[in-house]
């Protein structure tokens, strides 16, 4: 019999979803004396390595994953270094996990004398919750995404209402009334072409049908900023709902600040020398990229508005995400004529991010509005300006401009039009003196605080997330106990 809770940690092989699981992992760890194991594939758990101090007692476990038996290239276990095209190949290879996975539950089992306490899984890894079912095991949803995003994307996948508006550009979403008209460029393009019968309807229907029956969500969010995406999963699932976020770590890689350490050294000698809030900040994220034309566009409009900016400029969408960075995807002469006018820095790649927006100088974010990038940028009190590339991201940045009223959105997608004037037009708007810009970094600074509030945790007050934290391990604590006593009974009978 286990002397103590265990806690089983499964998050989806992507940056942005093993970061924030690994968070969680190090919160759990600090606020409770439980056993903990992360598991993920081989490669992605070999770069997890380095995240643990030496003295972390987090179990990393590996599980078998053979991406060319699924049609993916050698050592493909993370889709931020995958082509978009062979996303279907990779979703559907996270499926062949589950047998390992049970047999590593299994192994568990024997060893300790009992199944863990908790499985914590991804939401595309709904299939977990069948396996705690057949051993008892107390199962709990973490999304690392927003609340609302998250809720619209389930709506949508689980509903398709787009087939029943087939002659409308707006729909409603079943179950989430509070989020309004979804506009049809809103929605991913593999979810507008969904007729419930290709792979993705079914892979996403599956697996988010699965996760509504957990017995309980963590959400890597705020309570007071996110309360109508909270309630929705209230309503569709009467499980307890409890918003611990913002869930951080330290996202640096020690290689990869080592590589760009003299880039890194001249953007903040830079950045000293701009005025506060002066800076326009310019990322797609890890895996995410826009065009080569709507990379000329954007270009062309950062110049003509004379703003100063700092842009992580990676390959655009078509060329391999990896390879070296082309002059020609830029304005002839752009990256001179910024750097001999002091306007602007264009960072190959990579940029440390939380720093930069934790500057002084940094003024707002042109983000893709991937979940992360929002909280970090909203943690320092930096507006968004709102380019959402896929996912729910289109609709995290509806929640920011409509909700919060920290985002002013400036163009939509990977494929679409970019015109260089809107571009000038909104940089202007954000971060120049006019009524919707100074009204948007006051918001911003009230989420800040807000933010602040919520992971307070000291003698004269805990704030929203630190007291769900504790419920969420108080009820799984109970739940352990009851199984525990159970268990002892039988075996005095």
């Amino acid at each position: 019999m286990a002397s103590k809770p265990h806690i089983v940690i499964f998050p989806f092989m992507a940056q942005g979803h093993i970061i924030p699981f690994l968070a969680l992992a190090k919160t759990l760890e600090q606020k409770t004396s439980y056993t903990i194991t992360l598991v993920n594939t081989p490669l992605n758990i070999q770069s997890l390595q380095s995240s643990l101090p030496p003295i972390s007692t987090i179990r990393l476990m590996a599980l078998p994953f053979n991406g060319p038996d699924h049609g993916l290239p050698p050592h493909t276990e993370n889709t931020d270094s995958l082509p978009l095209p062979l996303f279907p190949n990779f979703f559907k290879a996270s499926l062949a996990l589950q047998p390992s996975f049970e047999q590593l539950i299994s192994d568990i089992s024997q060893q300790e004398g009992g199944p863990p306490a908790c499985i914590i899984t991804d939401m595309f890894f709904g299939w977990t919750v069948e396996i705690a079912r057949k051993l008892g095991i107390f199962h709990t949803v973490f999304i690392a995404s927003g609340a609302y995003g998250t809720a619209l994307y389930f709506s949508l996948w689980l509903h398709l209402p787009h087939l029943s508006a087939a002659n409308s550009d707006e729909f409603s979403a079943p179950g989430f009334p509070e989020s309004g008209l979804v506009h049809r460029s809103q929605v991913p393009s593999h979810l507008l072409v969904a007729d419930g019968k290709d792979y993705w309807s079914c892979f996403h229907r599956r697996q988010f049908s699965l996760c509504l029956s957990s017995d309980g969500f963590l959400f890597n969010t705020v309570e007071e900023l996110e309360k109508t995406g909270l309630r929705y999963f209230s309503r569709e699932t009467n499980r307890p709902v409890w918003a611990i976020g913002p869930v951080t770590t330290n996202r640096q890689n020690q290689q990869m600040k080592e590589s760009v350490f003299t880039t890194n050294t001249c953007v903040f000698s830079w950045l000293d020398r701009q005025p506060p809030r002066s800076v326009l900040y310019i990322c797609f994220g890890s895996q995410c990229t826009i065009s080569p034309s709507q990379m000329m566009e954007l270009a062309i409009g950062l110049e003509s508005s004379g703003q100063k900016f700092i842009w992580v400029v990676r390959p655009p969408f078509g060329f391999d995400v990896n390879g070296d960075f082309r002059a020609e995807w830029l304005p002839e002469g752009f990256e001179e004529r910024i750097t001999d006018k002091k306007q602007g820095i264009l960072v190959r790649k990579w940029a440390p991010q939380i720093e930069i927006l934790s500057h002084e100088s940094t003024g707002a974010f042109l983000s893709h509005c991937g979940w992360n990038s929002v909280l970090e940028s909203l943690r320092n009190g930096v507006v968004v300006i709102g380019w959402p590339l896929g996912g729910e991201q289109t609709f995290n940045s509806k929640v920011l401009e409509e909700e919060v009223g920290v985002c002013v959105e400036v163009a939509r997608g990977c494929g679409g039009e970019v015109e260089k004037g809107r571009v000038k037009e909104v940089v202007e708007t954000v971060m120049g003196e006019t009524e919707k810009g100074k009204e948007m970094r006051r918001k911003a600074l009230k989420v800040k605080e807000m933010m602040k509030e919520a992971i307070r945790d000291d003698e004269e007050f805990s704030g929203s997330s630190v007291r769900a934290l504790d419920d969420f391990i108080s009820t799984l604590s109970e739940c352990w106990r009851g199984r525990e006593s159970e268990k002892k009974i039988e075996n005095e009978v």
